[in-house]
């Protein structure tokens, strides 16, 4: 088993790697939008202090940096199996699916959403965990 942490990405929050590879498969830990300056992509600041969300932003953000993990991993896109969203609000599934969908179809990987109570920054709309298939040889 192999678990890797990226260099040049924003870091893991705690005690787990960005993903770990067993056998042909690469398991992705949950991703955010969060960028490697720990800005968040589809987060601004109003003059006021008030914050400006974006779900399609934020989801196009995290399909991205998924994508750059599984580069890391001799992967891409198209290897994923099984992706699983996790949405702090269900308002935001029809902009969430819209942007998803600029990636994604009807043969793309298995796909579960959820909505959860909220996620480690206040500023983040969604996170994906996904598993891809990439034989090693």
């Amino acid at each position: 088993m192999d678990g890797k942490v990226l260099k040049g990405r924003a870091q893991p929050l705690g005690k787990y790697p960005h993903y770990k590879r067993v056998g042909d498969f690469i398991y992705i830990s949950g991703t955010s939008s969060r960028l490697p300056d720990n800005t968040h992509a589809g987060a601004k600041q109003n003059e006021d202090g008030s914050w400006d969300l974006d779900i399609a932003i934020q989801t196009e953000a995290v399909i991205k940096n998924i994508e750059a993990v599984l580069q890391s991993a001799g992967a891409e896109l198209s290897d994923l199996v099984d992706v699983i969203s996790f949405l702090v609000d269900m308002k935001d599934f029809p902009k969430y699916n819209e942007a998803y969908g600029k990636y994604f179809n009807h043969t793309g990987p298995t796909r579960t959403t959820v909505a959860v109570h909220q996620l480690p920054h206040p500023n983040l709309l969604i996170e994906i965990k996904a598993v891809a298939y990439k034989p090693l040889t």
